[in-house]
């Protein structure tokens, strides 16, 4: 059988009762191989199609699997004693492909993916399920969440939040294209796409619920970024300022888009020296 299949059938088998006391060797055997699949980029959370990107959802349904099916047990990883149901992803094929990560604090749980020449500062954590394109940073308090697709040649700037998702199974995760910037402290979440190539401002918040305001096609957006825009937080008038509780009016958060500058990209290029 096939290795969908084989999630398939066991992803049925936990509908019908099948628990972690009662699950075998062999059922823990394809979780096994379900991982090394996932950290060997063989299988991902969500795909690109026709333009679109698209949940898989029998692979969400493999990582769901992975904590339906195994106790809870106490471990050690790096001298440090935890208990979850999962180890954490053992790294030492980063060194073979030429991505590095510092001590003291980078975490990649099991089922996580990260390309070739990645760097990883630490504090920062991978969820499971997470694929990490080639040539990626992920800097120092930055968190990729469960299921969520990083490009290549991506910036993710200090304390930036991917967010995750697991249930439900056919909801895409955050996607951010190759070659894109984030600026530190910004937050994805919800299953947001961030285009190719942008560059986006520190801070800002991008997630379905807040307008993106394009300036270049003159439209508003939500739960997308186009290819090669600059974007950043804005504040608009919301409705509640109308309210006599808050003087002086209040404020909504929106992202305005518009073309990437020249010399945006050349700070971004000066940024990219510093890393070869």
């Amino acid at each position: 059988m096939s290795l969908k299949a084989d999630i398939d059938d066991l992803w049925q088998r936990k509908q019908d009762g099948l628990s972690a006391t009662d699950a075998t060797d062999d059922h823990l055997a394809v979780l096994d191989e379900f991982l090394a699949a996932l950290e060997a980029g063989e299988v991902r959370a969500a795909e690109k199609a026709g333009g679109e990107w698209d949940a898989n959802a029998w692979v969400k349904q493999g990582i769901l699997l992975n904590f339906g099916l195994r106790e809870t047990v106490a471990r050690e990883y790096g001298g440090v004693d935890y208990h979850d149901v999962l180890p954490l992803r053992q790294t030492s094929d980063l060194g073979e492909r030429g991505t590095r990560n510092t001590p003291d604090g980078t975490t990649i749980r099991r089922g996580a993916y990260l390309g070739e020449d990645c760097i990883m500062m630490s504090p920062s954590f991978v969820n499971i399920g997470a694929y990490v394109g080639d040539g990626t940073l992920v800097d120092s308090c930055d968190t990729v969440g469960s299921c969520a697709q990083i490009g290549e040649n991506v910036k993710l700037g200090a304390n930036t939040l991917i967010g995750g998702v697991l249930e439900p199974v056919e909801n895409a995760p955050v996607i951010v294209e190759d070659e894109v910037s984030l600026g530190a402290g910004c937050r994805v979440t919800s299953g947001f796409v961030v285009g190719e190539g942008s560059i986006v401002g520190e801070n800002t918040l991008l997630t379905p619920r807040i307008p993106v305001y394009d300036l270049v096609e003159d439209e508003v957006l939500y739960g997308e970024l186009p290819p090669e825009r600059r974007a950043f937080q804005r504040f608009v008038d919301s409705s509640v300022g109308e309210n006599d509780l808050i003087p002086g009016g209040a404020y909504k958060p929106a992202v305005v888009a518009t073309d990437v500058e020249e010399e945006t990209l050349e700070a971004t290029e000066r940024e990219d020296a510093l890393r070869e």
